[in-house]
């Protein structure tokens, strides 16, 4: 795992141990090509920012790392998993601006 600000890089052999360590987790699941992941990069790194005492937030390249994707049956892109102890609690793809976000935030999540 890399950390980059508030903001993990998780690999495929790296989730488990981040699930293990942190109770509250967002995945973002991202591609190089994909214009919609890297339009959501800075709503991400603002709410990773905002809630990094609450949640942690992961970054996943499904260029690099297919097993998760595959796991978590993610079909498209940018998709964003929710975890709480490990357990997947909700998933959402798409282009979320940062009020809806962190209205999932609230829904999944005791912040």
């Amino acid at each position: 795992m890399r950390e980059k600000e508030s903001v993990t890089t998780i690999k495929d052999e790296d989730l488990e141990d981040f699930l293990e360590n942190n109770e509250q987790v967002v995945l973002d699941l991202w591609a190089t090509w994909c214009s919609p992941c890297v339009q959501m990069n800075p709503v991400i790194e603002e709410l990773a920012d905002k809630y990094s005492d609450k949640v942690r937030f992961g970054k996943v390249n499904i260029e690099k790392n297919n097993q998760i994707p595959s796991k978590y049956g993610v079909q498209s892109l940018p998709s964003f998993l929710f975890f709480k102890d490990g357990d997947i609690k909700g998933k959402e793809r798409g282009v979320l601006n940062q009020d809806d976000f962190e209205e999932r935030l609230e829904d999944f999540f005791e912040i």
